[in-house]
């Protein structure tokens, strides 16, 4: 039995939630259209090229959070999850998470996207440990802010290190899933780590490292992929 740790934005989801949720409240006419729009788009292109300063996204992406009152905020979620995220949700992707769990795999969801986005789009998969940025919450309001690291990059390496010093899990054969060149710090650190459809940085190191590629999009079956990966971790 062994971690089968998976990033959530394109890779469990065929997008990127963080971007999909500040689309949403564009379109919903939530916040300004002329500002939030293109500011919105520079940040996940900064994502894209692994440049972005995520103290300064997460001040911009929070603040919806603090400026509504929390019950109209899960209103606005609940839609967001039903019209936008329900028809991104991947048939392998649940394959492959029910060939861990199988296993007697512990499944868990690591994330750069906050929790107030996140967490109802991991219980679609069944998946009850996530690891994600928490977003501060006082005296029944969110702040704005954030509470410890965020989980972005090396930041995502801490809280997995701090969980594991909690559950008394270890790495050992340890699986990470991930798309995003921004993830090499903790794909580099576990036993089996998995490029599913990744970028174009991941693609290349992937391939110079020898590290499998996978697609969790197309009409494949991901035990197939599973099988692969776990013999060639095996020579």
């Amino acid at each position: 039995m062994s971690l089968a740790i998976f990033d959530l934005d394109n890779t469990l989801i065929a997008n990127d939630s963080d971007y999909l949720w500040g689309q949403f409240l564009v379109d919903q006419g939530i916040v300004d259209k002329a500002h939030y729009e293109s500011a919105n788009a520079k940040f996940y292109d900064d994502y894209k090229h692994g440049t972005l300063n995520i103290v300064d996204f997460l001040s911009f992406s929070l603040k919806p959070l603090a400026d509504n009152p929390p019950e109209q905020l899960y209103q606005w979620r609940e839609k967001f999850i039903a019209d936008i995220i329900q028809p991104l949700v991947l048939k392998p992707a649940q394959q492959l998470i029910a060939k861990h769990r199988d296993r007697g795999d512990t499944v868990l969801v690591i994330t750069a996207t906050n929790r107030f986005v996140t967490e109802p789009i991991v219980n679609l998969y069944g998946i009850d440990i996530l690891l994600a940025t928490t977003p501060e919450f006082v005296n029944g309001r969110y702040t704005g802010k954030f509470t410890g690291v965020p989980c972005f990059q090396e930041g995502k390496v801490t809280l997995l290190q701090e969980w594991l010093q909690m559950t008394q899990e270890t790495l050992a054969g340890s699986w990470f899933y991930s798309d995003s060149h921004n993830d090499l710090p903790l794909l580099k650190l576990v036993d089996n780590p998995v490029a599913v459809d990744p970028d174009e940085k991941l693609a290349a190191f992937a391939t110079q490292t020898n590290w499998p590629v996978i697609t969790l999009r197309a009409d494949v079956c991901p035990i197939d992929h599973f099988k692969m990966v776990q013999t060639e971790s095996a020579v």
